[in-house]
């Protein structure tokens, strides 16, 4: 199951770097402000990719769900949390954020899993 972890980091990365070489001022922009929005500040970096967890399950954006999953993960974050978390936003998101949740439980097994393995 790792290989959805790993399948999702290469074309996140692929992609990203096509992206950025492409020279778009907006993009550029845009990349670098959700990359300080997430450093600490008043809040940890752990509160705020549950924040982005929440949000992007709500938006239903299974990859924004993906990357803030394996954040999170590293961050330190339990799988107790995770669930609070997640049952948050199908709370304000609604039943259509089910599909997204049982997604979102697959990947975390799978983050899970890695650590296990080695």
């Amino acid at each position: 199951m790792a290989d959805i972890i790993q399948e999702f980091n290469d074309y996140r990365s692929k992609m990203n770097e096509k992206l950025l070489a492409d020279n778009n001022k907006i993009v550029k922009r845009i990349f670098n402000l959700d990359t300080n929005a997430y450093a600490a500040g008043a809040l940890d970096v752990k509160t705020k990719e549950l924040l982005g967890l929440v949000a992007s399950a709500v938006l239903r954006c299974d990859d924004c769900v993906k990357y803030h999953l394996e954040t999170s993960f590293k961050e330190g974050v339990t799988k107790e949390e995770m669930m609070e978390a997640m049952g948050i936003a199908t709370l304000v998101g609604g039943t259509i954020v089910v599909p997204h949740l049982r997604r979102a439980y697959e990947f975390w097994e799978a983050l899970e899993e890695t650590t296990t393995t080695k």
